[in-house]
């Protein structure tokens, strides 16, 4: 009955389809978000397109995670408007907003002794009983590969490390394969190959056509690896643009509070960004 079920309600879903690169894939208009009585959102106006790694940076307390959970329709804005493949996100079901974005949040907790490949193969729920279905166990394989996960498949998710579940939290969003992947500091509990590593999937993700969107606050990794940054202050977006043209040191020291230097690296010209320790 179940499976009948299932099927009933992928036959009345609708599937995303491809689009060009350049396209607009996620929008915010106008975009206002309180929490607790407090403004943590204002005036939010910020397209990400089909083919890109957009990186929100800023201070702790700007808003990148409450934009990022806008942008997934996992909080409601209280005016304004987030739309997902233009249209409304309260217009899409939660099994159609699945079949369109992948979310990684900043925790990866489980309570349950699910082996990893299990829980890579969560992200392949949203496909149950749709022509894709048949992807599944090359989904999986090639997310746990691409995380580098695969040879503890068969270990408990809740026996790995604080770096390992990230990167298993991740080929979980992978295996997904929804043409927005929104990412919360996918980076935080990894080591600099791993750093490296996720940034490079990312850019992969985007060659492949889908949009990215990574909360960073490695801002060498954003300069690196992004094809735009956004530079939230206060709840407000200060600036959006190529790294190379936004991240400036008048721009930073203010937003961050602290005096920075930017250097473009000597080899590929890649802004880097340091602390002004002689300040």
């Amino acid at each position: 009955m179940r499976a009948l079920r299932n099927t009933f309600t992928a036959r009345h879903r609708q599937l995303p389809v491809p689009v060009s690169p350049g396209t607009p894939v996620a929008e915010a208009h106008g975009l206002r978000v309180r929490l607790g009585g407090r403004q943590v959102l204002d005036s939010i106006e910020l397209t990400v397109h089909a083919g890109e790694v957009l990186a929100l940076v800023g201070p702790n307390g700007a808003g990148k995670s409450t934009l990022l959970a806008a942008l997934a329709a996992d909080l409601p804005a209280d005016s304004g408007a987030v739309l997902i493949g233009g249209r409304p996100v309260t217009d899409w079901s939660a099994p159609e907003l699945a079949l369109r974005r992948a979310v990684l949040p900043q925790s990866a907790a489980l309570s349950f002794l699910f082996p990893v490949e299990d829980v890579v193969r969560m992200g392949r729920a949203p496909w149950a009983g749709t022509e894709r279905a048949e992807e599944d166990e090359a989904a999986v394989r090639t997310a746990m590969a691409a995380t580098e996960v695969t040879e503890f498949a068969a270990r408990p998710f809740c026996a790995l490390s604080g770096g390992e579940r990230a990167r298993v939290a991740l080929a979980r969003a992978l295996a997904q394969r929804a043409p927005l992947l929104l990412l919360d500091e996918p980076t935080a509990a990894l080591d600099l190959r791993h750093q490296e590593l996720v940034l490079r999937i990312c850019r992969e993700r985007a060659a492949a056509g889908d949009a990215v969107v990574v909360v960073l606050h490695d801002l060498g990794l954003a300069a690196a690896y992004a094809d735009r940054a956004a530079v939230l202050r206060d709840g407000r977006l200060a600036v959006a643009g190529p790294p190379a043209e936004v991240f400036t040191a008048p721009l930073l020291s203010s937003v961050y509070r602290q005096q920075v230097e930017v250097f473009p690296h000597p080899r590929t010209g890649v802004p880097l960004v340091v602390p002004d320790r002689t300040a």
